[in-house]
């Protein structure tokens, strides 16, 4: 017997998640509102969820925390974990740029970079559906026990309590 398995994917959202372009600007937070939402009030689980999404530990992102105090005194630095999922997920996808661009959007647009990120892994990742066209029917006979069919040794013996 034959099995059918359908392999179904889910259609992209948009002509641009096959190209080599980001899907949407670095500016653009406001296309989907639950990202751009879940970043404004809660950055660091927002961070820590879209990292946890790209497969890697979900707490790599709070190591960018200590960049974050030093931005906020008036020192620039570049955080070093966005910038290496930035980097990543560009790979990942075949999107064109570079490592000087990846700097300034993380230095200087740090939650932007990370809602960009969020929304491209969203378009881009379909789920897969797997259907199996043949269901199978799994039938067991029970197995039946007569006393006629059972046979006795001399050596064994029934014990009543």
């Amino acid at each position: 017997m034959t099995t059918n398995v359908i392999i179904q994917q889910s259609q992209p959202r948009s002509t641009s998640a096959h190209s080599d372009q980001w899907s949407t600007g670095i500016f653009d937070c406001l296309d989907d509102m639950s990202v751009c939402c879940a970043a404004y009030w809660c950055f660091p689980c927002f961070a820590c969820k879209t990292a946890a999404d790209f497969g890697e530990c979900l707490c790599l992102p709070l190591v960018d925390i200590m960049n974050i105090s030093l931005q906020m005194s008036g020192i620039p630095c570049v955080p070093p974990v966005s910038l290496a999922l930035r980097v990543g997920v560009r790979n990942r996808f075949g999107i064109r740029g570079d490592i000087c661009s990846d700097c300034v959007y993380v230095t200087f647009c740090n939650m932007c970079s990370w809602c960009q990120m969020a929304r491209e892994m969203k378009i881009r990742q379909q789920p897969v559906t797997i259907i199996n066209s043949n269901p199978t029917v799994v039938s067991a006979q029970p197995n039946m026990i007569s006393a006629t069919s059972m046979e006795f040794s001399p050596h064994l013996a029934v014990v009543n309590t």
